[in-house]
């Protein structure tokens, strides 16, 4: 077992406490230390060319002063570190990742925006992280949507069945079993289906049998899950299969679920730069849950 920490990113508001009790809470399934960390950002004139990212501050650091004071007294707790950097936390935070098991931060920092923005420092880490990120939303939260979801401790997952992330389904599985849950794996399929005929420049209806796609969806599906299954029979996992859209379907899904777990997209010969899918990208503006991202395993050599 890894014994690398789980990494808690603070910036004194109370979205950062938040992320900072669910990863307390991680560190102590996983049995690892917590490690603590706050960047304090650069001042407005400065910047990398006059302090460079990932420079250690003061020990007297207010923001991890107010963090210990936080945690004490707390009868069961890992082993804890705090460290304080300066620097930006959007570069200085993946340069973090290569030393940690899991990255938590909250999903709204101290700039108060209404949600996770482009651009922000979740999402910068999200993308560039060399280990799983989770981004921990503000309680409270809402979910619109009617999915029947059963009662009961619950991981969901997304699951492209024509292009599985085993990393993600690793992951997924892991964490349901630390949490006794069982597993829900979101496979979406796009219906109806269009063709596009070049000699008319139109799109043709709709064609094919819907419950034909959805069967072959879900054959996909447990084809996937099977070696997982293998490794982890204790974790009950059945595949969601329904149309639509993915994102959509594993926001409706994060609705009172432990975590919802995404992968982030592989890199791609024309597009060799860390990027993130746009479903990976909505699920963290919009589920009610943790998120994690799973970076894609490296390739083999």
């Amino acid at each position: 077992m890894s014994t690398l920490p789980v990494i808690a990113a603070v910036d004194g508001s109370d979205d950062s406490l938040v992320a900072l009790d669910w990863a307390f809470g991680a560190a102590l399934l996983r049995g690892v230390p917590l490690r603590v960390v706050h960047v304090q950002q650069f001042a407005a004139w400065a910047g990398p060319e006059i302090l460079p990212a990932g420079q250690p501050a003061t020990e007297d650091d207010p923001v991890l002063q107010a963090v210990r004071q936080y945690l004490r007294g707390r009868d069961e707790r890992p082993e804890t570190e705090y460290q304080a950097l300066e620097g930006t936390p959007g570069a200085t935070l993946p340069q973090l990742s290569s030393t940690a098991q899991l990255l938590v931060l909250g999903s709204r920092g101290r700039g108060g925006f209404a949600s996770l923005l482009l651009g922000s420092n979740g999402m910068v880490a999200a993308r560039d992280a060399e280990c799983p990120v989770v981004v921990v939303p503000k309680p409270g939260r809402q979910v619109h949507d009617d999915m029947p979801i059963e009662p009961g401790p619950r991981v969901v997952v997304g699951l492209q069945v024509d292009s599985p992330d085993d990393a993600t389904l690793s992951f997924a599985f892991g964490e349901a079993a630390r949490r006794g849950a069982r597993l829900q794996v979101v496979a979406a399929y796009t219906w109806p289906l269009h063709l596009w005929t070049a000699t008319t420049a139109q799109v043709v209806p709709p064609w094919g049998d819907q419950d034909a796609v959805e069967a072959e969806t879900r054959t996909l599906a447990q084809g996937c899950l099977a070696p997982h299954r293998e490794r982890h029979p204790d974790v009950p996992a059945e595949p969601y299969v329904a149309p639509g859209d993915a994102a959509g379907h594993l926001v409706a899904a994060s609705r009172d679920a432990a975590l919802v777990v995404v992968g982030r997209h592989r890199r791609r010969l024309l597009a060799p730069a860390r990027m993130m899918g746009s479903v990976t990208q909505a699920v963290l503006l919009h589920a009610a849950s943790p998120v994690a991202v799973v970076p894609p395993a490296p390739p083999e050599q």
